[in-house]
């Protein structure tokens, strides 16, 4: 799909994480040139930038899922210490693995991290993951990328799916209904290691019934009473983390529908039509909100500005929703 010069330029003057995906899934560039520009990641800007903040044992921040210590090297905010953090391993590897950065450039990680690090709920080994399942789900795709060890990981989500079809980090306290939150970040991580291992037919079973569980409710609402779940579905900012909005699900459709072979869903209809309604008359989209909680650094635009992150991941998601279902 033809895009506007002034946006594609606008969104190739950015960092190397975010240029090689536009080269590739914007701008169809040969697979040569978007491949130079993703390689250039591991020694120039963001994410170099936290390659070199890893510590010793392979860890960030000294935690596994929190930081286990204060770093001087992190953005403090005032109001930072009223959300989750976001310095400490897990965290900084799932920037790392959704940028699209080689493993390669990780070579060593998954072992210390096997070696050195636990998890903050009970002092669990780090690959084996643990209760929640949003961690457990990033969890199964940094090992998937890693190439660590997560095969208990692997059963572990068919096993704790709910009779509903999804997921949520509460069953432990006795939820048994799903939560839209957990159930995306489970299918994200899921699709993942689909991906990067060559797929797995207990997974993919398990992520296109959660799917299907989404969209039974048109991605937006509950099955109970039809109304719409929250007010975050409607957000729009980046980094995505983990919640649930009509973006967040809709890059993940897009993904999934191209991995699986088949077309846009019609019930994802309602979804599609907040991020198009969200885009500025220059084709742009604006930074929406931040989420509270410590960070190594900004990686977009302050609230209120134009987004290249957010126009990018929006304009994608249009391009695909559009030809599919004009097929």
């Amino acid at each position: 799909m033809q895009h506007p010069r002034a946006i594609t330029d606008w969104l190739l003057d950015t960092d190397p994480a975010l240029r090689w995906q536009v080269q590739r899934d914007l701008l169809d560039a040969p697979e040569h040139v978007w491949q130079q520009t993703r390689a250039e990641m591991a020694t120039t800007e963001m994410a170099a930038r936290l390659l070199a903040l890893q510590d010793d044992d392979g860890q960030w921040a000294g935690g596994a899922y929190f930081p286990g210590r204060a770093d001087p090297r992190a953005l403090n905010r005032p109001d930072d210490d009223q959300g989750q953090p976001y310095t400490a391993t897990t965290w900084t590897l799932n920037t790392l693995r959704e940028w699209g950065l080689d493993p390669a450039a990780l070579t060593g990680t998954a072992a210390k991290l096997a070696a050195s690090s636990r998890w903050e709920y009970d002092d669990l080994p780090y690959w084996g993951g643990e209760v929640d399942c949003c961690i457990n789900a990033f969890t199964l795709a940094n090992g998937a990328w890693l190439g660590a060890d997560v095969g208990g990981l692997v059963d572990w989500f068919p096993e704790h799916q709910l009779d509903d079809g999804g997921w949520n980090c509460e069953w432990v306290e006795g939820s048994t209904r799903s939560s839209f939150h957990s159930t995306l970040n489970s299918i994200k991580g899921i699709l993942w290691y689909e991906q990067w291992t060559g797929g797995h037919d207990a997974l993919r079973a398990s992520r296109q019934r959660a799917q299907e569980y989404l969209l039974e409710r048109r991605l937006l609402y509950r099955a109970s009473t039809g109304e719409r779940v929250g007010e975050w579905v409607e957000y729009l900012a980046y980094p995505l983390r983990w919640v649930y909005t009509a973006l967040n699900v809709l890059d993940h459709l897009r993904a999934a529908s191209l991995y699986d072979g088949v077309a846009p869903d019609p019930r994802a209809a309602d979804a599609v039509e907040i991020v198009r309604a969200a885009r500025q008359p220059d084709g742009r989209w604006l930074q929406g909100r931040r989420y509270r909680g410590q960070v190594w650094f900004d990686v977009d635009v302050p609230v209120g500005d134009p987004s290249p992150w957010l126009t990018f991941l929006a304009t994608r998601v249009l391009d695909w929703w559009d030809e599919g279902r004009a097929a």
